[in-house]
């Protein structure tokens, strides 16, 4: 494979920007799934229809990254951002994937409150993403999306804590929404994670 000495720097912040955006659309359908379910007009299948279309979008940056010989910044820094950004939308579609998995009747407030925060902290990260080109303005969304995470995790030990209260509950119904909640706080943390790439890559260009 060869590599081309022509700049081609505004490709990869369009990549990024619509990774991004993809990521977003998953959590806001995510979250219709969730809301909804069982009777969720957003199927298991558009969620994953959603996350195939993001592994092109980071296939794209990745190829685009081993042909280009010069980069808007570090390679090493393009690559973990490029991955970290998959991992917030495998996460997504995973978490979705148990509702019908587990065979789930019913949602409940916890993981609503959940797939809420999820959709804030993705817009913050898409925020950011969208001024990676001059890195301007990309503090303040990383740091909203740092105090969404924490939200989070407040709402997670909540959720954990009401499956346990109540000794009626099913111990296997305890378990599946065990790890739904557990799915949905590690994709808002795969956010934070790819928002601490963001940074990096911000105080290093400054």
């Amino acid at each position: 494979m060869r590599l081309s000495l022509v700049p081609r720097p505004t490709e990869f912040y369009d990549l990024f920007a619509r990774a991004g955006e993809n990521a977003l659309e998953c959590a806001q359908q995510a979250e219709i799934r969730f809301r909804d379910y069982p009777n969720s007009a957003v199927s298991q299948a558009d969620v994953k229809a959603i996350e195939t279309a993001g592994d092109r979008i980071t296939h794209d940056l990745i190829q685009l990254l081993n042909t280009q010989y010069v980069t808007p910044f570090d390679r090493e820094d393009i690559y973990e951002l490029a991955t970290k950004l998959d991992d917030v939308v495998d996460y997504i579609e995973e978490v979705s994937d148990l509702l019908g998995l587990y065979g789930i009747e019913s949602t409940t407030k916890h993981a609503v409150d959940q797939c809420r925060i999820l959709v804030q902290a993705v817009e913050q990260l898409s925020l950011a993403l969208n001024r990676l080109k001059g890195l301007r303005g990309i503090q303040e969304p990383l740091r909203e999306l740092k105090r969404l995470e924490d939200e989070a995790d407040r709402v997670v030990h909540d959720a954990i804590a009401a499956l346990f209260r109540d000794d009626r509950i099913d111990p296997l119904i305890v378990i599946r929404w065990k790890d739904i909640y557990d799915g949905l706080e590690r994709a808002i943390d795969a956010c934070e994670t790819a928002a601490n790439v963001v940074a990096n890559i911000a105080v290093k260009n400054a």
